[in-house]
């Protein structure tokens, strides 16, 4: 059974930061790639960030210069760094991973259940 348990999400003032962290639990064998996606109230889920298994990433253009996705020293954990904050970055962040369960098995999308984090004065 593999997890995705997010945290780091909270109320921040305009400019403010604040670090999101994403831990796959479970039977993993690898997880080629991991990033966050996020919903921002009454609209669609976009993508953020991701970081593949080979450490390149991408960034969405909303967030490029501000935000910051890396690995973690703990296997399977991400991290996303978030400066310069802007109301409009208001939203549930959701991490997400493709996951392999075992060797030379076909990996699958995974969605944690999500972190809050609201931008506001």
């Amino acid at each position: 059974q593999v997890q995705l348990v997010e945290s780091g999400g909270g109320l921040v003032q305009p400019g403010g930061s604040l670090r999101l962290s994403c831990a796959a639990t479970g039977s993993i064998f690898s997880a080629a790639s991991m990033g966050w996606y996020r919903q921002p109230p009454g609209k669609q889920r976009d993508f953020v960030a991701a970081i593949a298994g080979n450490g390149v990433t991408t960034y969405a253009d909303s967030v490029k210069g501000r935000f910051t996705i890396s690995r973690g020293n703990a296997k399977n954990t991400i991290y996303l760094q978030m400066n310069k904050l802007q109301p409009e970055d208001t939203a549930v962040y959701y991490c997400n991973a493709y996951i392999s369960t075992a060797q030379g098995m076909a990996g699958s999308w995974y969605w944690g259940q999500g972190t809050q984090v609201t931008v506001s004065s």
